[in-house]
């Protein structure tokens, strides 16, 4: 069973950020919105995905404290965009503001989950994080694209794996 996170404030933004992701999960998962978790929905999970939120909604950095699991958790977990962020800044990095939107090309010096080489890609964010070095960096850009935790199955991508590089929700969840 894979737990979906809604970072989302919005219901409506779900659609855009949370629905695509299962629509590439088809079945074998729930959706909880990050304020309604328990620990019952982390103990009958295999694998996590947090997924992003849009541009205006940061209410989760008022929440921070609600992701200290984040630390501890043994299972497999892959954040995007704002789950990216919010895996930064539990293991202690520092979050800074850039704006972009759109397609880009990225260039992965080893492989991440499937992605090689040169890889056009799609942003939408209006944060990033600086990463502390509990992970090992994905991507050669000013900023930090992909990211894997060193001793555990941690995985964030900045940009939006959902839009423009499907698979790589397949191969994460294929772990």
């Amino acid at each position: 069973m894979i737990l979906v996170i809604s970072l989302c404030k919005e219901k409506l933004h779900e659609l855009e950020f949370v629905k695509p992701i299962e629509d590439i999960l088809k079945n074998n998962f729930i959706r909880k919105h990050y304020l309604e978790l328990t620990e019952d929905d982390f103990n009958k999970c295999d694998k996590i995905i947090i997924c992003g939120t849009s541009l205006k909604d940061n209410k989760f950095l008022d929440d921070i404290e609600k992701f200290d699991w984040i630390k501890s958790i043994d299972k497999p977990l892959f954040g995007i965009c704002a789950g990216f962020q919010l895996i930064g800044l539990i293991h202690g990095g520092k979050l800074k503001k850039h704006l972009e939107i759109g397609y880009f090309f990225e260039n992965f010096d080893k492989s991440f989950l499937g992605l090689d080489g040169k890889q056009e890609v799609y942003h939408l964010h209006n944060n990033y994080v600086d990463f502390c070095e509990h992970f090992d960096l994905f991507s050669d850009g000013e900023i930090v694209q992909a990211i894997k935790h060193n001793n555990k199955q941690i995985y964030g991508t900045l940009f939006h794996p959902e839009v423009r590089n499907k698979k790589m929700i397949l191969n994460f969840i294929n772990l």
